[in-house]
């Protein structure tokens, strides 16, 4: 990854540990080369610098989807609440000028595409086949399943469904991506490719075969 975007990356705002942020720039560099990549979870930017890098030299595109009123966990009286992020006039919490700025200062505005809306609702006018998708929005259970059978099905064969914030043990973490992680590789489509801490990479092996 060039040293002026690992830089870039490493000091956005967000929430990705640097080692599995390589790991994504990695899964994404190798799996964009079979289309577009997607984002589930924009925030601020931070892990969109890591997948608009690989989108460079991989020759692809990342499309990022969110609705920049922020997640449950990182709303007030929540432990990831930023209070820098909050929209007075509305009382809401709006994210998407502060990953403006940063995806402008990294120079990736070419490469990064931004759908300002909500996962499932943009999920159902989406078409295009994807060569990589990465879950990392809502971490309750209804978003990260609604997330998956949204957008999972747009992965080719060959192509890479990714999950960030796996945690098999409930000590380190919530289990409702990890249960959807499991629910990918029990549907036989996928298989375990690569681990880096939390960050799960899984290859499509099977066409999609509808609902």
């Amino acid at each position: 990854m060039p040293s002026e975007l690992l830089y870039a990356a490493k000091h956005a705002k967000g929430f990705m540990p640097d080692n599995e942020g390589l790991a994504l720039f990695e899964a994404a560099r190798q799996y964009g080369r079979r289309g577009p990549i997607c984002e589930i979870g924009t925030y601020c930017g931070k892990s969109t610098i890591y997948l608009g890098a690989a989108a460079r030299q991989a020759g692809s595109v990342v499309v990022t989807v969110d609705h920049h009123r922020g997640s449950e966990e990182i709303q007030p009286g929540w432990a990831h609440h930023d209070p820098t992020l909050m929209d007075f006039r509305f009382g809401k919490m709006d994210s998407l000028p502060t990953f403006r700025a940063t995806i402008a200062a990294a120079g990736l505005e070419e490469e990064v595409i931004a759908i300002v809306g909500r996962s499932e609702q943009v999920a159902k006018l989406w078409h295009t086949p994807l060569g990589m998708l990465f879950i990392d929005g809502g971490h309750s259970e209804g978003p990260v399943t609604r997330d998956y059978e949204g957008w999972a099905p747009h992965v080719v064969v060959g192509g890479a469904l990714v999950f960030h914030d796996i945690y098999p043990d409930p000590a380190h973490g919530g289990q409702a991506p990890y249960r959807v992680y499991q629910r990918a590789l029990e549907s036989g489509a996928f298989k375990d490719v690569a681990v880096e801490g939390s960050l799960r990479v899984l290859e499509r092996t099977k066409p999609h075969q509808g609902s």
